[in-house]
């Protein structure tokens, strides 16, 4: 009770202020559709569909594996590693066409470069991602950056390193490993990319998933091991600083929604945030990484039905919401993500947990109807109720200035949806408001564009 108390004193002082949390008023959104931005035949819709929600940045995972020569052969093929048109022909075309078609309308990318990668770049040649070699990936770095450099000033070394889709082995008798052989992947990467002129750039260490299991490393003990720094954060063996641009991290949630606390300390969700900076005040205390360092969370989303772990369709909506205003509260949050436009497709198997493993995070159903969701990115609008008020949050992402936005409310379901008022939003496009709580009550946000089109949010209510 009392957190929740506290919560709304804060939300209430944010409100008052016109700017609403002036220390977010830089956080960008960023967009992940790997599906269509890397399809030819629907990149540049896609591409327009993301400008058009009022989205400038867009994620692209740089799989090694993918563009490598011989990628599943145990011997290295003879070729120089650093130059990109050493690659296969068409190994970079859609990434080429990519950022030619992202430069026409204004949307910046960032690139993360992952495994998996070619077998002839690991320790032991088996597979492809125990133990990538550093002095390859350093290589394949500098080959990145001296294609891509001059377009991109945002990057990230690896996805998931904790965990063993992505990064290999996790654990050794019972050991985190993980941590160290990415210190060393995060290191090699950032010497390639600086040895192709872009050193300039902001890099991102981490990119870490949210929770810790037998197989997986959880997030901050990952950031322990990787920083060579013991329980309680302070030093051990010798282990030099790791500069860095920002951490990045994925703080995926459960169907319990944004505000579920993991009991594991050392998992962090999108409603424990406060762990992770924490951390990262400590590793810089301690002198392992840069002070004060930024927080990028470069994926999420709010997994809905038809995934039987899913929420229903309508609280996808709300959960996107209240999860981007936590992170828009938070002054450490540098950028915020969506993942995915659709949702992947299901799979061929019997049962419904197999059918639909992938990703049902997606504004669209993998059949291409939008989901609530859809218009909800367009115009988020998070509520939450605290006591007898409604706290409402939300922004009209499209629009670049001050604006207008309608706030409408039904009290129950089958009635009218009544103006409850008009507000002006800041210089982002940002809101805020109270509201009397009523038991059913739903909202909604109208906001006319400047060429005079009405668009409308989907109904919203107030989670407790």
């Amino acid at each position: 009770m009392l957190l929740r108390l506290s919560l709304l004193t804060a939300l209430v002082v944010l409100l008052a202020l016109p700017a609403a949390a002036p220390a977010s008023s830089t956080q960008s959104m960023t967009f992940e559709a790997p599906r269509e931005l890397l399809d030819p035949a629907t990149q540049a819709r896609t591409l327009q569909e993301i400008r058009n929600f009022g989205v400038d940045r867009v994620r692209v995972l740089v799989y090694w594996q993918h563009y490598a020569p011989a990628p599943n052969s145990r011997r290295r093929p003879s070729f120089d590693a650093t130059d990109p048109g050493a690659y296969p022909a068409g190994a970079w075309s859609r990434l080429d066409e990519l950022f030619e078609g992202a430069a026409a309308r204004g949307i910046a990318v960032q690139l993360t470069l992952t495994g998996p990668v070619p077998k002839w770049a690991t320790e032991k040649r088996r597979d492809n991602v125990t133990r990538p070699r550093p002095k390859e990936f350093e290589a394949f770095a500098t080959a990145v950056g001296r294609r891509y450099g001059d377009r991109v000033s945002l990057w990230s070394i690896w996805n998931e390193p904790n965990h063993p889709q992505f990064l290999g082995p996790q654990f050794v008798k019972g050991k985190a490993k993980s941590p160290r052989i990415y210190r060393n992947l995060f290191l090699a990467g950032q010497r390639g990319l600086a040895a192709s002129g872009n050193a300039a750039d902001t890099l991102l260490i981490g990119e870490t998933a949210p929770r810790g299991t037998p197989r997986v490393v959880a997030p901050l003990a990952f950031i322990r091991g990787m920083l060579c720094l013991n329980k309680s954060y302070k030093r051990k063996g010798k282990c030099a600083r790791i500069n860095a641009g920002g951490y990045a991290h994925h703080a995926y949630t459960t169907r319990v929604g944004p505000r579920f606390r993991p009991n594991d300390k050392d998992d962090v969700t999108i409603g424990v945030l406060g762990r992770l900076t924490s951390a990262l005040n400590k590793a810089g205390k301690a002198g392992r990484i840069t002070r004060g360092i930024g927080v990028y969370l470069t994926e999420f989303g709010i997994q809905s039905s038809p995934d039987p772990l899913g929420v229903s369709l309508a609280k996808q909506a709300e959960y996107n919401a209240i999860a981007e205003h936590i992170a828009y509260a938070n002054p450490r949050v540098k950028s915020f993500s969506q993942y995915l436009l659709g949702d992947d497709k299901p799979r061929k198997a019997r049962s419904r947990v197999e059918r639909y493993g992938g990703f049902e995070s997606g504004l669209r159903r993998a059949n291409g109807k939008n989901k609530p969701s859809f218009a909800a990115f367009r115009l988020p609008l998070a509520a939450e109720t605290y006591g007898p008020s409604d706290v409402l949050w939300g922004r009209v992402r499209p629009s670049p200035a001050k604006t207008q936005v309608v706030i409408l409310a039904q009290r129950r379901k089958g009635k009218k949806f009544k103006k409850l008022r008009t507000i002006q939003t800041n210089s982002r496009g940002v809101f805020g408001l109270r509201a009397r709580h009523h038991d059913k009550q739903r909202y909604r946000v109208q906001w006319t564009a400047p060429d005079g089109k009405v668009w409308r949010g989907p109904p919203i209510r107030a989670s407790k």
